[in-house]
């Protein structure tokens, strides 16, 4: 009989960049496997790329925890139950299907356009340049993540939303809380908790006085009745945390990766070309993968994928990390090359879920890496590599603290 592998994240402490040993075995073996998990279920893992669009974009695969997906973890487990008995909309339109989540998702979608975006670039920019002074005038070592990382696009996503970044520490913790898969219900629930009723309360202020901000574009859907108070609180949860957890794990680990090649790390830093910038970007994001361990899936039919019968009911776990290191899309996908052309990476997902702020996060990592090495060019990591404290403990991959000098 044939004995099915674990499922097993755990990245190596010699290559923390890197996909998960295991992870990389199942993809060698081929592009879907079935992988055992911690209750002794099994689902499909899909490490392949073309896999992982495929299953992405199928009409017949749902996000929704009532339905059934994979749970990774006992906590998870127990968090999802929870959901699925409380209010399966609790998490917000991410974890919904069409055609409710398109209603959604709709309502938000003019504040991240390119043209939009465009037009915050310079006040991200200025913030970048305030945050660095700062850096700089301080002591030496420091820690990038408490004085750069975090506090750039919890400035940036606050001031789109209408948030007070006065709060930034109360809304941080919180969603550390609900992305930690080690999370019992009810931590996740009362962090999900006092998110919503925050915002919540920032919607009736905008109700009585409106801004020129996120929230208050919501407040006006509410007024129209084409959303719920309580929906507009939600997705001001999630765009909240969404907003600055994953760039600034992105700003982190990306300087980390560079201030381990030299080469690379000249490319961005002497050149002044911004479709290289972007390019180097767009390679980055590819090459560091922070969503760790998969996305959730579960098909609803019968569907063919890679050959391989995936059977109506059965969970599906879409690997980002391997496929963005698919040596069939990407040659030498192991190597950090700021000049390949990383376009096809699905790092912000794919299909009608793939990520809604990756403007956003485009612009301001564009803003983040020339800034930081431009400013300081002697920048370099003032710890060993072991030293560095990985968040393996989260569905967004980064570093707790990443110690620099100059």
């Amino acid at each position: 009989m044939t004995t099915i592998p674990e499922y097993d994240i755990a990245r190596s402490a010699k290559c923390p960049l890197d996909p998960a040993p295991a992870m990389r075995a199942r993809q060698e073996e081929g592009p879907l496997a079935r992988v055992r998990l911690w209750d002794g279920s099994t689902a499909w893992l899909v490490t392949g790329h073309a896999e992982h669009r495929a299953v992405l974009g199928h009409p017949k695969v749902s996000v929704e925890p009532a339905r059934g997906l994979p749970r990774l973890s006992p906590a998870e487990a127990a968090a999802m139950d929870s959901i699925s008995k409380a209010d399966s909309a609790s998490l917000g339109f991410i974890m919904m299907d069409d055609p409710e989540h398109a209603r959604l998702r709709r309502m938000v979608t003019s504040a991240f356009t390119v043209k939009r975006v465009e037009a915050m670039r310079p006040a991200t920019q200025e913030i970048a340049d305030e945050l660095i002074d700062r850096l700089l005038a301080g002591p030496k070592p420091a820690d990038l993540v408490e004085a750069f990382a975090l506090p750039l696009p919890s400035l940036v996503i606050s001031n789109l939303l209408g948030v007070p970044y006065d709060d930034h520490e109360f809304f941080q913790a919180n969603s550390r809380t609900i992305i930690n898969r080690n999370s019992t219900p009810e931590q996740r629930g009362g962090a999900q908790l006092r998110l919503a009723e925050y915002l919540d309360g920032l919607i009736g202020e905008k109700l009585a006085k409106p801004g020129d901000d996120l929230l208050s574009g919501l407040v006006e859907r509410v007024k129209a009745g084409e959303l719920s108070r309580q929906e507009a609180a939600r997705m001001g949860v999630l765009m909240l945390f969404a907003g600055h957890e994953t760039t600034a794990n992105m700003i982190t680990l990306g300087t980390l990766a560079l201030l381990q090649d030299p080469e690379q790390l000249a490319l961005l830093r002497d050149g002044d070309d911004p479709k290289l910038v972007a390019s180097a970007v767009e390679e980055l994001l590819r090459y560091l993968t922070i969503t760790h361990g998969g996305l959730r899936r579960v098909a609803l039919e019968d569907i063919e994928i890679a050959g391989q019968l995936i059977k109506a009911g059965e969970g599906i776990v879409v690997v980002n990390e391997t496929a963005n290191r698919d040596p069939s899309v990407f040659p030498d996908p192991d190597r950090l090359d700021l000049q390949r052309n990383p376009r096809l990476h699905v790092t912000f997902g794919y299909g009608v879920h793939q990520c809604l702020g990756q403007p956003l996060a485009r612009m301001e990592l564009q803003v983040a890496y020339p800034a930081l090495l431009k400013r300081i060019p002697t920048l370099a990591l003032a710890a060993d590599l072991e030293q560095i404290p990985f968040k393996h403990d989260g569905f967004v991959y980064g570093a707790y603290e990443l110690p620099v000098t100059w």
